[in-house]
């Protein structure tokens, strides 16, 4: 937490660790608001403390900053992640990543598991650009709050 930080300052949101993460290593994925309200998402090794990958996320995909380059819908990144890795979407987040370009953030439940698979489509080409699977994670965001109504919050 203290690196991320180091990069970015801002409120925690939440933090998640990924056992199976795109860079192959254990990784704590964390989220900072800042105080215009952004959120930042920081990836950070969890055996080094190093911040290797930051980008933002935005309220829809109707956002014009996302507009403006996505060519894949909502719907279609909902698919390929589903068809794909199965499961039963709890959360989608859109996102910007350093370069510019838009993503697709999905989160699957598995059946008769824990922990969830994080997909992430591209916006522009459809194509899936990472997967890793969250064991835990500590706080939510109100979008996860109403997706996980009835159900523990997971930590």
């Amino acid at each position: 937490m203290e690196a991320a930080h180091n990069v970015h300052q801002g409120d925690f949101v939440k933090v998640e660790y990924l056992s199976v993460s795109p860079k192959g290593v254990p990784t704590y994925e964390i989220e900072l608001r800042d105080e215009a309200g952004t959120e930042w998402e920081l990836m950070c090794n969890a055996r080094t403390g190093d911040i290797y990958e930051l980008e933002t996320e935005v309220d829809s995909p109707q956002d014009p900053t996302f507009a403006s380059t996505a060519k894949i819908s909502e719907d279609e990144a909902r698919k390929t992640a589903t068809d794909r890795f199965g499961g039963e979407i709890v959360e989608i987040e859109y996102e910007i990543e350093a370069d510019g370009s838009p993503t697709y953030e999905i989160d699957l439940a598995q059946p008769g598991q824990n922990n969830e698979f994080k997909v992430e489509v591209d916006a522009v080409t459809g194509d899936i650009i990472e997967m890793s699977v969250e064991e835990w994670q500590i706080g939510e965001e109100p979008s996860e709050e109403v997706a996980a109504s009835g159900d523990e919050a997971q930590t």
